[in-house]
């Protein structure tokens, strides 16, 4: 499972003009789902994102994690994270979970997110969306788990 988090400021996704998940300052989860993945990759993906230390302590050291700010997290499934790209100049996407897969394992790891932290926000699987967001930083890491 992949995960490309953004330290945000704020962050909001909308899907027909209708916002359907934001936060304030947090996290950003771009989420990819492989064929591999399991729930308990989702789980183990989520104690990274829940414990990774990207946020600044008293001497401005990225030192601190989402659980130890209280910030918010935002999900949002992305399957051309999966992408295969290492050839050509059109992605193949036989690499990322197939969406009766994914969607299952998206949902469970929304629901693990919010019976662990809050606030927890989360976009909508296989919509056209909309993400907005400010950076902070910029502030980005590519997370895996296997």
């Amino acid at each position: 499972m992949i995960a490309l988090i953004q330290r945000v400021r704020s962050a909001r996704v909308e899907v027909g003009g209708q916002s359907v998940g934001e936060i304030g300052a947090g996290l950003l989860a771009f989420i990819g789902i492989r064929p591999s993945d399991t729930e308990a990759i989702a789980a183990r993906l989520l104690e990274r994102l829940l414990g990774y230390r990207i946020f600044a302590d008293e001497q401005d050291r990225m030192n601190r994690s989402l659980r130890d700010t209280g910030g918010g997290l935002l999900l949002v499934p992305q399957f051309t994270l999966a992408a295969d790209t290492g050839k050509g100049t059109r992605p193949g996407f036989s690499r990322a979970a197939p969406p009766e897969q994914a969607q299952p394992l998206f949902d469970r790891l929304c629901a693990q997110a919010r019976a662990a932290h809050a606030p927890v926000a989360a976009g909508q699987f296989g919509a056209d969306m909309q993400v907005a967001l400010i950076n902070d930083g910029p502030v980005t890491f590519w997370l895996e788990a296997d």
